[in-house]
């Protein structure tokens, strides 16, 4: 191993990308310090000059010239017979500098450097990528796919970072490859024997949050405010928001023209259902918005117990609970009450509980829904009550399509048993 190679051997600090340029100096004066007070003992008669624009570094030997038998110490003090063999014009009281070739300190010793600086070099990238990512919390990333495991994806930034998206943060119809672009919110950054684990997550509602704000302008300029966040992440969504300039409907605004701003957001987060809900410090007419759009009768609000309960009319209670009880879930977790629902006529019975077609959007085309619709079948029921054959030559829809219905139709019937 040349002294070239051995430059180039340590020249690799240049391709550092999360290390700036200083920190990377002081690490490697640091390292040949240590090489140096190894050989000689002392360190303080001696430069290190890194170059970081060409990768390379030197080491020079400065001594005091002295008359040769008045030399003490080798380390700090030269001969003037020896200088005067580096130069010939020294005299005593000059100083020489010499510099030191890196193959003077033997192989094993720069190997053992060399194995050094890029342990130091490596906690520096891990501190670095921690602190980076631990201000970006909160903020969406975008990062390909490398790896799929049946628990955890791992994912790679733009500049080689390693990120974790669990399979708890992921949306119950999301399904990555490996080299597909992810999007996802950093949702928190830990150190595990000093390495960075960057998790990230498409479940928390700060990611619904974030997506609502590059998509509604008013949110990004501070004019709405997201108040609340609820979620059944892929299946429904209810966000509570605000405004602070009258001339603003915050829903409108985040809906946008026929739906404009709001698809979008739908789409990446897997046809989640989103409801826009306006801000009121009112409870019960939060709980009312909160629960449509079903209609609901009265209402009654027990403090002590947190818990509320509304009454509606027996074709109101499937709306209000939702399919699978997810409108209901997140109506409860929205105000802070365990919501009780009540049918006004007593006499109903828990046969006659049906369920809006509209809940099941995410199963059924909606092209479907609305033929279904058409002929006046707008509930589960309602489909269900009549024959395959009376339902094809109703719609437009194949025969095909229609047994598939009435399984998606029956089975929430199964699930509710």
């Amino acid at each position: 191993m040349n002294s070239l190679e051995l430059i180039d051997s340590f020249s690799e600090f240049k391709q550092m990308k999360n290390i700036d340029r200083p920190t990377m100096m002081k690490v490697l004066e640091d390292v040949f310090r240590t090489l140096l007070k190894k050989k000689y003992g002392d360190v303080d008669n001696f430069d290190i000059v890194v170059n970081t624009d060409k990768g390379d570094l030197e080491i020079w030997h400065k001594r005091e010239i002295v008359e040769d038998d008045a030399v003490e110490n080798p380390i700090t003090q030269i001969g003037l017979t020896e200088a005067r063999q580096i130069q010939d014009d020294f005299e005593v009281g000059e100083e020489t500098y010499e510099k030191i070739e890196l193959l003077s300190f033997g192989r094993r010793a720069i190997l053992a450097a060399r194995q050094t600086l890029a342990s130091r070099i490596g906690d520096l990238e891990k501190d670095e990528v921690f602190k980076k990512y631990k201000d970006k919390v909160g903020e969406i990333m975008s990062a390909e796919v490398y790896q799929v495991w049946k628990k955890e994806i791992l994912l790679l930034d733009e500049e080689g970072n390693e990120l974790l998206l669990p399979k708890v943060d992921q949306i119950r119809a999301d399904f990555f490859k490996k080299g597909e672009t992810v999007r996802a919110v950093v949702k928190r950054v830990e150190l595990r024997n000093g390495t960075p684990y960057i998790i990230l997550s498409r479940t928390d509602g700060s990611f619904l949050a974030k997506l609502m704000e590059a998509e509604v302008p008013e949110i990004f300029d501070g004019l709405i405010v997201i108040r609340n966040i609820v979620r059944e992440p892929g299946e429904k969504a209810k966000v509570v928001v605000e405004s602070f300039d009258d001339r603003i409907d915050p829903v409108g605004a985040c809906v946008g023209v026929k739906g404009s701003r709001i698809h979008g957001i739908v789409r990446e987060l897997k046809n989640e259902n989103i409801d826009i809900i306006n801000h009121t410090n009112n409870l019960q007419l939060m709980v009312q918005r909160a629960l449509a759009p079903a209609k609901i009768n009265s209402l009654d609000i027990d403090q002590e117990k947190k818990r509320i309960s509304v009454y509606l009319d027996p074709d109101q209670v499937s709306l209000a609970i939702g399919k699978r009880g997810v409108n209901i879930k997140l109506a409860s977790r929205l105000v802070g009450f365990e919501i009780d629902v009540y049918r006004e006529n007593e006499d109903e019975t828990q046969d006659e509980v049906d369920i809006d077609l509209d809940e099941f959007a995410d199963e059924i085309e909606p092209w479907m829904i609305d033929e279904l619709k058409k002929i006046g079948c707008d509930t589960a029921k309602s489909v269900l009550a009549l024959s395959d054959d009376e339902l094809v030559r109703r719609t437009d829809l194949e025969e095909e399509s229609i047994v598939e219905i009435r399984k998606i139709l029956e089975s929430e019937f199964r699930d509710e048993a």
